[in-house]
């Protein structure tokens, strides 16, 4: 064999080698996004049934939950009252209306059947609410007061611990998935 042909051998090696990287690099980096997407919209819908558990819990008890214990216990027994709003409008001597408006409680039904019925929520497992999704990793939970006008007001957060999202975890995770806030009043979650 002369040199040319060990050269062309070794170069040929060394591209196929080079080509191969670079398609699995590719490749790596689209399977992560996508298992990221997956993995992020499953939190965000584990983020949307707490958000509605813990707006049935303020409902019944004027609060939010404050940790997961309460509204799990909550979400297991718990009722929410089916109500009734009427409005009388009374007209007075002078030309002016008198609205008088009447609140009745007609029923309840159980926070599990409403909120978390199989056909809303198929294989929901009630001891799994506080897990992310495929993980023994907690969401991490706040429900306190602050102060807006003159009034305190509850609030609640419901934070992913650990993103998996590179971009969530800068600065503290300051930017990981979401619902409520500590310093503002909304239900809200910051993917909506």
């Amino acid at each position: 064999m002369n040199l040319t042909k060990i050269l062309s051998i070794v170069f040929l090696l060394v591209a196929i080698g080079t080509g191969y990287y670079l398609v699995n690099s590719v490749k790596s980096d689209i399977d992560f996004d996508a298992e990221l997407r997956r993995t992020e919209s499953q939190i965000v819908e584990k983020l949307k049934l707490i958000r509605d558990a813990q707006i049935a819990y303020r409902g019944g008890n004027g609060k939010y939950a404050s940790d997961w214990d309460s509204l799990i216990s909550f979400v297991d027994t718990g009722k929410i009252y089916i109500v009734q709003r009427r409005e009388e409008i009374k007209l007075l001597a002078y030309g002016a209306e008198e609205t008088t408006t009447i609140l009745d409680t007609i029923g309840s039904v159980s926070v599990m059947d409403s909120l978390f019925s199989p056909s809303k929520v198929p294989n929901f497992n009630l001891q799994r609410l506080p897990y992310k999704p495929g993980t023994d990793v907690k969401f991490e939970i706040f429900a306190g007061k602050i102060e807006r006008s003159g009034q305190m007001v509850d609030v609640f957060e419901i934070r992913d611990p650990n993103p998996m999202n590179p971009a969530r975890r800068r600065n503290d995770n300051e930017r990981a998935l979401r619902v409520g806030s500590k310093t503002d009043v909304t239900t809200s979650g910051n993917w909506e």
